[in-house]
């Protein structure tokens, strides 16, 4: 029965199909991966979710993104792997837990059931036998053996320093854990510093491979996911140089990606919370100088390296010696260089360098210009030169570079340098090593056991894992100690070397360490030998896929790809990258802004599910725009995705032609149609374009129903051909009412264990093309044309219509715009 036919079209019950189709799809598993099978494999992945509650706006929407590249792949006969987990160990889920006063392995694990039923609810073609949770024991005695396999290397050390500080969730923080405005990612406070001994993964030992390899990802990695972590790694190339300090054997050195400035080095600056500086003090100025740090100490690093931030500092009561001029310059301790970058002390060139200059005119210091500045610059305020320029006041009776530009100067200065024993040419990074020992609870225990007479044992790897207590009914709140510290059943021991008394550490790991590896355990869950089984990891392995939001562009990726390396090193992995491609996507908003319950625009995922169906929401998100755009959900509308998925629905219910007829018998403009679009839908899913594809998907359902109601019928070969298209199109972001359209047309189930069409490159070429033919900007023709008909024949075609000439009506044909073979543009 066709729509015409029709006045209350058919519509199918959207909650009873879905129910349908869950059941199907859990009894025939048709997404399940085959590690033997001899098809090329694909691996696609998409970023495994906190269990920090049911899943978001943000959840579906990254979620739909990915199953078209899942399912698209199942089409096109490759054997794929889509697993999922959860990373279910860490902050979000701990607090989480603790503000609904439940213990963190209770609400962990409910809250995983209910994203599993969800996902489930959401038609979403993952392998749930490889489902994994990093909070499983199964899980983290790998990551306790990945941790004592890296220290074992080299890579796993433990140390003293300032440290990120957060003082909500009472904890230290990693670098790349601390956003730019200086707070917590987490929960938002602001971060401060304290000195403690931590855990640290050595990844500096990896920046340069880090930052060499980024050259192989940009061509599939998203421009701002490269640039964020080229910008972390942050290599520059300059010099060590050395300053005899009054009354220090050693002498204190500094890195400087300017050693042709030295000569104007007027005096020099120590972190105020580095230990240089308390070293360096002198009596009487230590009074002054701790009232100082008490102050810094509450300071963000963010607000501590602002450009407009009034310069502090107290004078620590030594000077150094300018290795190159030979002057004695004083030494003060400033909150506006930060402990952990080169050495915790820096030359300062107000001359030449805006904070130095501002310092400098707070405390009097004399000012050396070393570079030229441009003509008109001091009355334009007789501030620091930054610009390049030739080198002026930067001569001695040894070395001259006056007039050379900066690389040359820099060069000179170096070689200088080198040849008196005062400097050497160096490589810096403002990468800093990966702190991941974590003061609360709900995280993997650091396998180390202290000793009073060994110091630092591992726990042997037999005994692994090192279970987390469950410590029910103990207070988790964060206290800025561990909880594990005080459960003395656990954390009490016998050490492993001497069999004397020690004691457990009692920090566990950040849960990026977590994040770190799992993508290699989906490739063999079950393994009981090792994190991982080699073989099998080096044949999925990269992923070609990873799909996830750009927020994690330097922590989780750059981690990730620390940890292969590393893996690589270890002989368990042949690929140096994890993940092939990269695919980003932007955020779900409402009403012009990020959901919020305080702005009263929060949008519930499961109320639009219920309203609209699965296949609706999905559809709606994929159609909303390109995958990196933000998606705005009050100008969306799953109500007319609905209609049009209804719509879809209703030709299945029109085709009578038997499965395996033999389509090219069909209706070769409705094929044409068909091939066309399919051919497309390949490169438009290939680059990523998903939203054109649903609305070419749209035109191919139009121009069906088009032919079934003027005249070619139901009964046409072409139609199911068609038809059988669209289910298969439609299976990639639509899965309930495609499985339900090809099951109408006679197929058993799966859609998406269907072969993708083959395209006929004869119904691609176009017979005709429609040539519109305007005059003063309004259409007067329409001419059916050859596609490649040359400009002057479509000139003359077009001026010899006769309605063009009865527009013309004998006035003069000032101009004659063709664009061969689509447009006549006439000016009269």
């Amino acid at each position: 029965m066709s729509e015409q036919s029709s006045p209350e079209a058919a519509t199918y019950d959207v909650a009873s199909t879905e129910q349908k189709w869950q059941r199907v799809w859990a009894e025939t598993e048709p997404f399940r991966a085959d590690d033997d099978s001899a098809k090329e494999k694909h691996y696609a992945l998409t970023m495994f979710p906190y269990p920090s509650g049911d899943l978001h706006m943000g959840h579906a929407e990254v979620f739909a993104l990915h199953d078209v590249i899942a399912r698209y792949w199942r089409f096109r006969g490759y054997e794929v792997l889509n697993p999922m987990g959860w990373d279910s160990f860490g902050l979000p889920a701990e607090n989480a837990a603790i503000r609904n006063d439940e213990h963190p392995a209770t609400y962990t694990y409910a809250n995983i059931e209910t994203q599993a039923a969800s996902m489930k609810n959401y038609g979403l073609a993952f392998d749930w036998s490889r489902r994994l949770h990093t909070s499983d024991p199964e899980y983290y005695q790998w990551t306790q053996w990945l941790f004592l396999k890296f220290r074992e290397r080299g890579l796993a050390y433990r140390k003293n320093s300032p440290v990120n500080w957060c003082p909500q969730d009472q904890t230290v923080l990693a670098n790349e854990q601390v956003l730019a405005d200086g707070t917590c990612d987490r929960c938002g406070a602001v971060v401060t510093k304290r000195d403690l001994t931590q855990w640290y993964f050595k990844i500096t030992d990896y920046a340069q491979e880090l930052l060499d390899d980024l050259e192989t990802l940009a061509p599939t990695w998203p421009d701002r996911v490269i640039t964020a972590q080229r910008n972390w790694i942050g290599r520059s190339e300059g010099a060590h140089v050395d300053f005899v300090v009054e009354g220090r054997e050693e002498p204190l050195t500094v890195y400087t990606t300017r050693p042709d400035t030295l000569f104007g080095a007027t005096f020099m600056v120590v972190a105020a919370d580095a230990a240089l500086a308390a070293e360096l003090v002198t009596d009487a100025q230590r009074p002054a100088y701790e009232a100082y740090l008490e102050s810094v100490r509450t300071a963000s690093d963010i607000d501590r390296l602002a450009s407009d931030r009034p310069k502090t500092g107290v004078d620590l009561g030594v000077t150094a010696v300018n290795p190159v001029t030979g002057a004695s310059i004083p030494v003060y301790a400033a909150d506006y260089v930060l402990a952990d970058y080169g050495t915790g002390a820096i030359m300062a060139v107000p001359g030449q360098d805006q904070r130095d200059w501002d310092f400098a005119k707070v405390f009097g210091l004399p000012v050396v210009r070393t570079v030229q500045p441009t003509d008109g610059f001091e009355a334009d305020g007789g501030e620091a030169f930054t610009g390049a320029g030739p080198a002026i006041n930067s001569t001695n009776d040894e070395i001259s570079v006056d007039g050379m530009e900066i690389p040359e100067a820099k060069s000179t200065v170096i070689t200088w340098l080198e040849a008196k024993g005062v400097g050497r040419g160096t490589v810096n990074y403002r990468l800093r090593d990966w702190l991941l020992s974590r003061q609360r609870y709900w995280g993997v225990p650091i396998p180390v056991i202290h000793c009073p007479s060994c110091g630092e044992v591992d726990v042997p790897l037999d005994q692994l894992p090192v279970e987390l207590p469950e410590l029910r009914g103990a207070d988790l709140k964060p206290k800025g100690t561990s909880p594990l510290a005080a459960a003395s059943d656990w954390v009490n021991v016998t050490c492993p070397s001497c069999g004397g008394p020690a004691k457990r550490d009692s920090d566990t790991m950040d849960t990026f360490v977590d994040s770190s590896w799992y993508f290699l355990r989906f490739t063999s869950p079950g393994y009981t030998d090792g994190p991982f089984d080699p073989a099998k990891a080096d044949a999925w392995m990269p992923t070609d896929i990873y799909i996830g939001g750009v927020e994690h562009a330097v922590l989780h990726l750059l981690y990730a790809r620390f940890f292969t390396k590393v893996l690589a090193d270890m002989g368990l992995l042949q690929t140096r990258e994890p993940f092939a491609a990269q695919l980003n996507q932007g955020f779900v908003i409402n009403q012009g802004k990020k959901m919020s319950k305080s702005l009263g625009n929060g949008v519930s995922l499961g109320a639009q599910l219920a309203e609209f169906g699965v296949d609706a929401v999905r559809l709606t998100l994929i159609f909303a725009g390109p995958p990196e755009d933000d998606i705005d959900w009050a100008e969306m509308s799953p109500a007319g995705s609905l209609r049009f998925l209804q719509r879809a629905w209703r030709l299945g219910n029109d085709v009578t032609s038997a499965p395996g007829v033999d389509p090219a018998t069909g209706d070769v403009a409705l094929r044409r149609v068909t091939h066309r679009v399919v051919a497309d839908a390949e490169t438009l899913v290939e680059s990523h374009r998903f939203n054109v594809m649903v609305a070419r998907t749209m035109e191919l359902v139009n121009a069906t129903r088009k032919a079934i109601d003027t005249g070619v019928g139901g009964a046409d070969p072409a139609v199911r051909e068609a038809v059988e298209a669209v289910a298969m199109l439609l299976s990639m972001v639509a899965p309930y009412v495609a499985e339900e359209l090809w099951e109408t047309l006679g197929h058993a189930p799966s859609v998406a264990n269907a072969a993708w069409p083959v395209v006929d490159p004869a119904l691609l070429v176009e017979e005709s093309v429609t040539a519109v033919v305007q005059i003063q900007g309004k259409v007067r023709a329409r001419l059916e044309v050859d596609p490649g008909i040359s400009a002057a024949d479509l000139e003359a075609l077009a001026l010899a219509d006769p309605a063009v000439v009865a527009a013309i009506d004998g006035r003069e044909v000032r101009k004659v715009i063709v664009r061969e073979p689509k447009l006549v543009n006439v000016v009269v």
